[in-house]
């Protein structure tokens, strides 16, 4: 009797007993651990497990797999290098869910694909174990780090990803928490501060109350943290910055040489942000002698409409020029904006408060008095954190004139046959057009007055043609206690020094209190024994840095690390680097397109340009899955429809999991996870069973034999095609029409069943080994290690062919010729045809159209 076995829950249980007996446990009351054993019901589905020994044969492969080391590759003697990487997990749950199988999943059947078409394919495992995710699951479990983050990463290796059937390799695991490899991320931060790349400054950052750290600007959604949901305050704090601004035109140019999934490409677009203009002093009027006031603006045809200038509440010079009888109500302002204002540029702040200054800046070109306000709708990161207000062309400006009362000049009206259309006077005109009340400039259409316009800025050296960007230096420190200290000592005498290399790493210490206080200051302070040491230059006393980097600087460079995981010499081999990299096809979700995907080019290009890489861009080719959403809804604890892993393979086997997630649609498409469709793939694999155990080892003969033989071949070149173009979901319903075809003819040869195994191996890695094992015979060799099939064209061609026959346009009878033959030989059988001939009488045949494979249309004359 085949064995099926149920969904396990006994790994969660295990978990909660051990949060018990943490170092800094806590007690649960009645009803939240009801909701705790509510939450471990496991997912259970209608659909019968498979009808062949699944649970006996996937244990026996996974171990006969790690004794072998049969995925393994040799990276410096292999002949073919294929480097197949797929973004490691956090461990910072009770175990890895479906949106970290399925892209895994779909990444593995590209690996194996490669492999049994010859190339020696790579693909290392690893895990982002240090950072906020893993720290708060400690927290929120009572489990020191320390202790939790190590149990988890045994339980999402041994437990969940050597079950899933990925080949991953595991002897270049990586660990971030691990020293060996901190050090290395240590070191590279080192190179970027020696090259002026790092930087520590006073600057308004993102702060999540919630989380108790800082945040960088990509980390902040809508002006909440992506991670808690918590809203988003501002501090004004000294922080650790990497310049990734100065690499903005790079990474935006290089885009167009990446082979990336097209909606990757555009987020990181938008995010870097360009934006052409004109950028332009304007002085403050001559109360406030000396000050000027830098701005930038988009549209110069619009300048002659400026009525207002407004200011960040955070531009140095708000404090500078505003008049006493109005500091008082802009102190206010300015404290209270700091605080509530969204830090991103995704939301926009509402433009209708703000606050006068009492001065006036001189319009450079009329030099008209504009009044000067400070109003939070203007962002300090962006521009010069100074704007132009042109209230009749600018939605924004427009809102704020109309609630302070301000100025309204049209200067743009329509042209053409835009002209005579209407337009509101209380809505802004932000379409081009032709320049009115724009002194010299006025009849200009708007392309030309704002070359005019830049033109005269640029001859008078009061401004100039720039390009500014949305994209804002990355902010890397985290006043919290699970992440590799920024290795940093600061001297009296000589300020901030990098740590020597010969005493890297910097090793976190143990510290039992490691929870964020919120009060700026990171936990590692507490400890003396850690902050207190000697200056590396003069020897004098001196200090630790006791912020810890942001953990996206761990996963900025883990490509570079996977071939050269033993080496503790040196970040990465040389040798191997350049062998291996840059990774050959990178899988992942879209969702880090912004965080991880722009830091590790943003690093390559500076490993690149101190001399350490061959290369500047990491990830050539990648691919990214969609979002599994279930029954329609966006998966979520709240929502109690998270799919474990765990119980479909304990019900069905791995094979069944990965196969269903593959068939729910395109791989790159967002797809819905609907349990009761689960049974087509089961009942798919239950037929591959028996079709295979079944095969007679026989040819059928003469026409059934060819029109076997063109559906093997046909089989192969599309699943082959799309396979190798991600299109997972279309290559296994053509392995379901090929199984239909072998069942219909009872008995497969033993050549249509090593070729459905070969074709389906990449896609159910166990059930094919186990029946390749049972047709081959013992001692053979894997099937992972097989080659690919390939097509062959001439199969698919037809003896012969059935051509419709038509008498002037009309159906009249159907012939069947040989597939090569001549036109004269298909004219001569159509008009021989019986229908047809009746149909042409003794009429004269004027014409014949042939239309190849397909029909053949005589044409007679009239009578």
């Amino acid at each position: 009797m085949p064995h099926h076995k149920t969904a396990d829950t006994s790994a969660d249980t295990t978990s909660d007993t051990r949060a018990a007996t943490g170092p800094i446990a806590r007690k649960k009351t009645s009803e939240s651990a009801k909701q705790a054993a509510s939450a471990k019901k496991p997912t259970i589905i209608a659909t019968r497990p498979p009808q062949y020994d699944f649970a006996a044969f996937e244990a026996k492969w996974r171990a006969r797999w790690e004794a072998s080391g049969i995925y393994q590759t040799d990276l410096r003697h292999a002949r073919k290098p294929y480097y197949n990487l797929m973004m490691f997990p956090y461990p910072s749950a009770e175990g890895l869910h479906v949106g970290n199988m399925y892209p895994y999943t779909g990444s593995d059947i590209h690996g194996r694909w490669m492999s049994m078409r010859g190339f020696d394919v790579f693909e290392p495992m690893g895990f982002d174990a240090f950072g906020i995710h893993s720290e708060n699951f400690a927290i929120k479990r009572g489990i020191h780090p320390t202790i939790l983050t190590a149990r988890n990463v045994t339980h999402f290796r041994e437990d969940q990803l050597k079950r899933i059937g990925n080949r991953f390799d595991w002897a270049h695991e990586v660990d971030t928490t691990d020293p060996r490899y901190y050090r290395w991320t240590q070191w590279i931060f080192i190179q970027l501060f020696k090259a002026g790349l790092a930087e520590r400054r006073s600057a308004a950052v993102n702060w999540c109350p919630n989380d108790k750290t800082v945040l960088a600007d990509e980390q902040v959604i809508n002006g909440h943290c992506e991670r808690c949901g918590a809203l988003v305050e501002r501090r004004e704090l000294e922080q650790w910055f990497l310049t990734i601004t100065k690499y903005a035109d790079r990474l935006l140019e290089n885009l167009k040489t990446l082979d990336w999934s097209e909606r990757v490409k555009t987020a990181q677009r938008n995010w870097i942000g360009p934006s052409e203009g004109l950028q332009f002093a304007m002085p403050v009027a001559a109360e406030q002698p000396g000050a000027t006031i830098e701005a930038f603006t988009t549209r110069p045809d619009t300048i002659y409409g400026v009525t207002f200038v407004a200011l960040a509440p955070q531009h140095p010079l708000v404090a500078e020029i505003t008049d006493d009888a109005h500091s008082a109500a802009v102190t206010v302002y300015t404290s209270e904006a700091g605080r509530q204002r969204p830090a991103d540029h995704t939301e926009e702040v509402r433009p209708d408060s703000g606050v006068f200054t009492g001065r006036y800046a001189i319009h450079p070109l009329t030099g008209e008095r504009i009044p000067i306000w400070v109003a939070s709708y203007v962002l300090m990161e962006y521009g010069t954190g100074a704007i132009m207000g042109v209230p009749a062309h600018d939605s924004r400006d427009m809102i704020f004139a109309q609630a302070m009362g301000l100025p309204i000049r049209s200067v743009v009206q329509p042209s053409g046959a835009q002209a005579n259309e209407s337009h509101s006077a209380q809505e802004a005109y932000t379409d081009y057009g032709v320049l009115i009340n724009s002194g010299a400039y006025t009849g200009m259409t708007s392309a030309e007055a704002t070359s005019a316009i830049i033109a005269e800025f640029e001859a008078r050296k009061a401004g100039s043609r720039t390009v500014k960007y949305h994209l804002r230096d990355w902010l890397i420190s985290r006043q919290r206690y699970w992440g590799p200290p920024i290795p940093i000592i600061y001297c009296p005498d000589h300020g901030a020094v990098p740590v020597p290399d010969d005493q890297l790493p910097v090793v976190l210490p143990y510290i039992e209190d490691f929870q964020p206080k919120g009060t700026g200051v990171a936990p590692l302070a507490s400890d003396p024994s850690f902050v207190q040491t000697t200056c590396p230059i003069c020897g004098k006393p001196a200090r630790r840095e006791t912020d810890v980097n942001d953990n996206f600087l761990d996963s900025a460079w883990y490509d570079l690390r996977y071939p050269s995981s033993d080496d503790d010499r040196e970040p990465w081999n040389p040798e191997l680097t350049a062998k291996w990299l840059p990774v050959d096809m990178y899988t992942g979700g879209a969702e880090h397109s912004l965080l991880h995907m722009m830091y590790s080019r943003f690093i390559t290009m500076a490993l690149h340009d101190l001399g350490h890489l061959p290369f500047e861009e990491p990830f050539p080719h990648f691919r990214a899955n969609g979002t599994i959403t279930r029954d329609g809804a966006k998966i979520s604890k709240s929502k109690g429809n998270i799919i474990n892993p765990d119980d479909y393979i304990n019900r069905y086997g791995a094979d069944v999991f990965r196969m269903y997630l593959m068939f729910l649609g395109p791989y790159e498409s967002d797809a819905d996870f609907t349990d009761r469709n689960i049974s087509g793939i089961v009942r798919f694999l239950d037929r591959v069973w028996r079709v295979v155990n079944g095969g007679s080892g026989t040819a059928a003969q003469s026409k059934a034999r060819g029109e076997a033989r063109r559906e093997m071949h046909r089989a192969i070149q599309r699943v082959t095609e799309d396979t190798g173009t991600f299109k997972y979901n279309t290559a296994i319903a053509t392995m379901m029409e090929y199984v239909n075809g072998l069942e219909a003819r009872n008995q497969p040869s033993r050549e249509e069943s090593r070729t459905l195994l070969k074709l389906l191996a990449p896609y159910a890695p166990f059930i094919t080994e186990e029946l390749w094992e049972r047709i081959e015979g013992p001692g053979v060799g894997s099937i992972h290690v097989q080659t690919w099939p390939e097509f062959d064209a001439s199969a698919l061609r037809t003896e012969t062919i059935t051509m419709v026959v038509q008498v002037n346009g009309r159906l009249r009878d159907r012939i069947t010729v040989a597939a090569d033959a001549a036109d004269e030989a298909v004219r001569a059988a159509a008009e021989a045809a019986p229908n047809a001939r009746r149909a042409i009488g003794d009429t004269p045949v004027r014409q014949v159209v042939i239309v190849p494979g397909r029909l053949v249309n005589i044409v007679t004359s009239e009578r």
